[in-house]
């Protein structure tokens, strides 16, 4: 079994040559005289039009109290060249890649750009694959990390950003509360709850008392955009 198809397994996906063309970079197909069809480019430009529709749909769903700016910049961050390469790097696409000589003596399976390209062409293999609906749960769960990191803004004040929502969205009552304490004095570990209007909405753990807090506040964040 190739590389490629043990990834195919393992989400599920049957082989077939739409996916190796979305692996395949048009150095490649140029240098062994394959012609345009042969590589990657238009599977890119569907998945990129594909994937922005996923990410679309999720943040309409899932953000009920943002505007439109703010899900536009969602997007963008999720979505950007930076973010689909590192998840392709997590995947280990470079490996799976066919790329000409002089592109693979060039560190072709490093490159950010052809990286990301390849994530979109995956993408749209896979919605041509099995519809838009089978390929929006595949990519969220592929994106997951991504899409909580952008959620949250990427900042280490997760109360204040808790407390921002809440007061946006007209509650008032969010109270934190400390439900164990565990270890000796000199490393001691502690767990937060914090509670809206009395009901807990996410828990942490830290070395402070802050640092629990924080942690809960963080979960509490990805509760509210539905995060579980």
């Amino acid at each position: 079994m190739t590389k490629l198809e043990y990834f195919l397994e393992e989400l599920g996906l049957d082989k077939g040559e739409i996916y190796k063309k979305a692996f395949t970079h048009s150095s490649y197909a140029f240098e062994n005289s394959l012609g345009f069809k042969a590589h990657n480019q238009r599977l890119e430009f569907l998945g990129d039009a594909v994937l922005e529709l996923i990410i679309s749909e999720y943040l309409y769903t899932f953000t009920k109290n943002i505007t439109e700016g703010e899900m536009t910049r969602l997007r963008a961050q999720i979505v950007c060249e930076n973010s689909l390469a590192s998840v392709a790097r997590e995947l280990e696409f470079g490996e799976l890649l066919w790329l000409g000589k002089g592109e693979e003596k060039t560190g072709g399976r490093e490159k950010s750009s052809i990286l990301a390209d390849t994530f979109e062409a995956f993408v749209g293999a896979l919605y041509m694959d099995v519809g838009f609906e089978r390929s929006y749960d595949i990519v969220l769960d592929i994106l997951r990390p991504q899409i909580n990191k952008s959620l949250i803004g990427g900042e280490n004040d997760f109360k204040t950003q808790l407390q921002e929502y809440v007061q946006k969205n007209g509650v008032n009552s969010l109270t934190y509360k400390i439900i164990e304490e565990k270890g000796p004095d000199h490393d001691k570990r502690f767990r937060s709850a914090v509670f809206l209007n009395g009901r807990k909405i996410g828990e942490g753990e830290g070395k402070t008392k802050k640092q629990s807090e924080q942690q809960a506040a963080r979960k509490g964040l990805l509760n509210f955009y539905g995060q579980q």
